[in-house]
């Protein structure tokens, strides 16, 4: 069984209806959006599913109901995002490259905040063997998108700092187009170092308006509260050594387990 298949049967997903990736990204238009994260254990996440089914569909793409996802995040030789983030500075940003494992899709994505605190996504398509790189398709949007931002950073001054690797399955209103998404098997490589959320637990993002969705309302009732959990962050903070501690790193230190050596890892790009 596939880290993806346990997923979906340990959060009863087949009890939701299906809904193709053209309907979740329709529904949902989520480039300008307030993120809510939560640390759930999987009992838990099991009983939000249930309760969403009537009005949430799950994205299905060829009857598989999870994604593999790799992100290669890049900072600066002074690690530049991480400190803007744990710092709590009013201009943070990340950028990185996705793959989308299963399906050999890769983007390049830049997130920044607004003047509001609301998280703003840009992405650019790239060919799936650019993943892990800033190549000279993907430095000029780099550039462009830190620019606009007021970030005084470009693309020649990062370089890959470190990778995480989640299985995700994403909930959708299709109604009233708030997003839910659940990630699990999540794990921060560095070097030769790993750090693993514990296999009991989901990282759980509602993605919608300034308004709290159903989701954070259902979770806020079983007694789950928001934490404030960057899975890049997270990673740095357990896996540099010499940084200093912060609030992040005692939450993480709470759900997160490191190793010298890193887990098998899946292949990056699918046969053709």
């Amino acid at each position: 069984m596939t880290p993806g298949s346990s997923l979906a049967a340990e959060l009863g997903l087949e009890g939701l209806r299906g809904a193709t990736l053209t309907e979740v990204d329709a529904a949902a238009a989520l480039q300008h959006r307030v993120d809510r994260k939560y640390l759930v254990p999987l009992d838990r996440a099991r009983r939000l599913i249930s309760c969403l089914a009537d009005s949430h569909h799950v994205l299905d793409i060829d009857r598989r109901r999870t994604t593999s996802y790799l992100s290669t995040y890049f900072d600066t030789p002074e690690l530049g995002a991480w400190r803007a983030h744990v710092q709590g500075r009013r201009r943070r940003w990340k950028v990185r490259t996705r793959l989308y494992a299963e399906d050999g899709l890769c983007r390049v994505e830049v997130k920044t905040k607004d003047g509001r605190g609301a998280t703003v996504k840009y992405a650019l398509k790239i060919p799936a063997a650019e993943y892990g790189r800033l190549t000279a398709q993907a430095a000029p949007f780099v550039d462009a998108i830190l620019d606009r931002a007021g970030v005084p950073v470009t693309a020649k001054e990062l370089s890959a700092s470190a990778e995480v690797r989640y299985v995700r399955a994403a909930l959708a209103d299709l109604e009233h187009g708030s997003r839910v998404t659940l990630d699990g098997t999540l794990s921060c490589h560095r070097g030769d170092r790993t750090a693993a959320l514990d296999p009991g637990h989901v990282l759980i993002e509602t993605k919608g308006g300034t308004r709290p969705a159903p989701a954070d309302r259902l979770l806020l009732g079983m007694g789950v509260r928001p934490v404030s959990l960057s899975k890049y962050i997270v990673g740095q903070s357990l896996l540099t050594p010499g940084l200093p501690d912060n609030d992040v790193r005692r939450l993480a230190r709470a759900h997160f387990t490191t190793a010298a050596n890193p887990v098998p890892l899946p292949e990056r790009i699918p046969a053709a």
